[in-house]
């Protein structure tokens, strides 16, 4: 087997499974582990892989991107961390607007007792909101898109854009500094601006991993963003980089979260002010 066709089957390996190990993949493969690190840091250089420790995870591109159950299972106790974080920025908000994403659909199970108007394209999140008495639930109509169970297309992006939402909740599958927020398919990209645009506080919600990422479209910049919720796994002075563009970047503790990775005391009264007062009255 020569190396192209290897690294194809790597690649393979890694998008229908999720993650690859080093020493899996030199028993699977018949070839050295040291064969299979070269193979792994030549995909990463092409950005198909990224490393991990012990093995390599994919990436997301134009051509890939990552499905529901997958997402349930990556980052999971950072995702439940950061979902009961951005709840507590509401704030007095009575519309929300809800991604696509495992996160959101965290943040759903999170409000399903508020008095509340929810916005989604998501199918999960108007699963997790189907009996709440208390939530009104508005489902973007569209196409159905069967890996992330969310609608899009111009159905979705034409009734979003008649509405003024107090707070949106969004994912992403890349946030860097050079290239802002992205995602790999041009139709959600268009959902997901359209849901920046409308909203008086955008918010994002996204784990440590997607930062320093980039996908095929860009649907923001850092900038259009009021807030960035993520974990203190992503460093601290990486987290500065994206505040000094403008949004407070709140990270949210782990279990062996180092002292300096708590939130800021500047962040915390940015985030946390007006206890009781509603900015959307």
């Amino acid at each position: 087997m020569d190396s192209d066709t290897r690294q194809n089957r790597i690649v393979e390996f890694a998008r229908t499974r999720g993650r690859v190990e080093v020493n899996a993949l030199a028993d699977e493969l018949d070839v050295a582990s040291e064969t299979i690190r070269r193979d792994l840091k030549a995909l990463a250089g092409r950005r198909l892989l990224k490393r991990v420790h012990g093995g390599a995870v994919p990436l997301e591109t134009a051509a890939f991107e990552s499905g529901v159950e997958y997402r349930s299972q990556v980052d999971l106790a950072q995702k439940h961390r950061i979902a009961s974080a951005a709840t507590d920025l509401l704030h007095g908000a009575e519309t929300v607007y809800l991604d696509e994403g495992f996160t959101p659909r965290l943040i759903a199970e999170r409000i399903a007792e508020r008095e509340l108007t929810v916005v989604t394209s998501s199918l999960l999140v108007a699963e997790a909101l189907a009996h709440s008495t208390s939530v009104t639930v508005l489902l973007l109509g569209g196409r159905m898109r069967g890996r992330t169970l969310a609608t899009v297309d111009h159905w979705a992006v034409e009734m979003l854009a008649g509405l003024v939402i107090d707070v949106a909740f969004l994912g992403t599958n890349g946030i860097s500094l050079e290239h802002g927020l992205t995602t790999p398919d041009p139709a959600v990209a268009a959902v997901k601006a359209t849901a920046v645009r409308v909203a008086r506080r955008p918010i994002l919600a996204a784990a440590h991993s997607k930062f320093g990422e980039a996908s095929f479209c860009r649907f923001a910049q850092v900038s259009d963003f009021e807030a960035i919720v993520t974990g203190t796994e992503l460093g601290a002075v990486e987290a500065r980089r994206y505040e000094a563009l403008g949004p407070t970047v709140l990270r949210v503790c782990g279990p062996r979260a180092r002292p300096d990775d708590h939130i800021s005391a500047d962040n915390v009264t940015a985030a946390t002010s007006s206890a009781g007062t509603s900015p959307y009255r």
